[in-house]
């Protein structure tokens, strides 16, 4: 990181240890910082007091009252500007549409969706409004530089690497993006909380989609579109039907549990028809493919003419897996794998790396099966 004569940078401030850390660095390495917190909902209003929040343990979400409450603070010990910005439209708008992608058979990731539009797109509108030259999160990722362009790496600490839910970003915004974290590991974003005497330093990690801490997903979509939850046909891979489900809104490709079929040996879900409202099952075997066709792509480097070798991750805590992606057109990309992956899920992201290099990625939108 650079300071170029007090460049002024807005930082995400979730009220989380990350933003803060990074609010600070940034402060320290000479920027002119402005906090912005997005506030999603009634429940994340920011208090009006200005006591010392209470940073709760079994805290899971992000973005609630007392998270603002967090951000507020630590933007006043820290000197800087903090602004609370309605986002209630936009979000709203998101969960409506994870209710959507239920409701069609998909397992949605709305964090990235949540990075491309909110984070690194409105937010960016908000820090040209007020003058920055820079946007900032706490992300842990890392902005490198590639015959003379910027390109989006993967953080220093792979445990917390969050690459993966920020390959939407638009690629003419990466130069203005600035990931103070990571070069860290997260005991080391602790220590320098610790150390500044931050009240959220022990604030335990937002590690679920925040609109559903309690990982209820079934619930949020019932909210939103009850007609997911019909119930339908249960077939085996001969398409016997072998029992009835309650609705796809409970379902993602991979499931084993809570399916509610007898069977003497493991059964999971395998694929899931929204038009006809069956679900398949299958065995461990069964899950296997070796290709798939992803959509709404986004690269955020230039691509060769021909097909080309990559590391594809089809879910977050995927490990990268060997493939060559051929580009289809302007949108579509069809990735094949040198060997073959488990639950390939439509709805979920495929991110394609090369070394330490985010490529870019698209939405799984069907799958091959794997034939032996």
């Amino acid at each position: 990181m650079m300071s170029n004569s007090r460049d002024k940078v807005v930082v995400a401030m979730s009220g989380g240890v990350d933003s803060s850390v990074a609010a600070y660095l940034l402060k320290k390495e000479g920027f002119d910082v402005v906090g912005f917190f997005m506030r999603v909902g009634a429940k994340a209003t920011a208090p009006r007091s200005t006591a010392l929040p209470v940073v709760g343990r079994s805290h899971q979400g992000c973005c609630s009252a007392s998270d603002a409450a967090d951000a507020r603070f630590v933007a006043g010990m820290l000197g800087v500007p903090f602004y609370a910005l309605n986002f209630e439209q936009e979000f709203d708008g998101l969960i409506g549409e994870f209710a959507d992608e239920y409701a069609a058979g998909r397992t949605p990731n709305p964090c990235v969706v949540c990075n491309s539009r909110m984070k690194f797109g409105r937010l960016v509108e908000y820090a040209e409004a007020v003058g920055a030259r820079y946007l900032a999160t706490g992300h842990y990722a890392r902005i490198g530089e590639k015959s003379g362009d910027c390109v989006l790496r993967r953080a220093v600490d792979e445990r917390k690497d969050q690459s993966y839910v920020l390959f939407g970003i638009d690629r003419a915004v990466l130069n203005r993006v600035l990931f103070p974290l990571g070069e860290l590991d997260k005991s080391e974003v602790r220590h320098i909380a610790r150390e500044q005497g931050f009240p959220n330093h022990g604030k335990p990690d937002s590690v679920e989609i925040c609109f559903a801490p309690d990982r209820d997903y079934a619930r949020i979509v019932r909210e939103r579109r009850p007609d997911a939850f019909v119930e339908g046909d249960v077939r085996d891979a001969t398409g016997s039907v072998i029992g009835r489900h309650s609705g796809i809104g409970h379902l993602t490709v991979g499931q084993r549990r809570g399916l509610r079929i007898a069977a003497g040996e493991p059964r999971y879900v395998t694929s899931i028809d929204a038009t006809a409202n069956v679900v398949t099952l299958g065995d461990g075997e069964a899950l296997l493919r070796t290709s798939l066709i992803a959509e709404r792509i986004n690269f955020l480097v230039d691509l060769p003419d021909a097909p080309f070798g990559a590391d594809v991750k089809i879910r977050y805590l995927h490990a990268a897996a060997a493939a060559t992606i051929t580009i289809l057109d302007r949108t579509t990309a069809r990735v094949d794998f040198d060997e073959p992956q488990r639950a390939i899920t439509p709805g979920q992201a495929a991110v394609f790396y090369t070394d330490d290099v985010v490529m870019g990625g698209g939405w799984i939108s069907s799958e091959n099966p794997h034939r032996v």
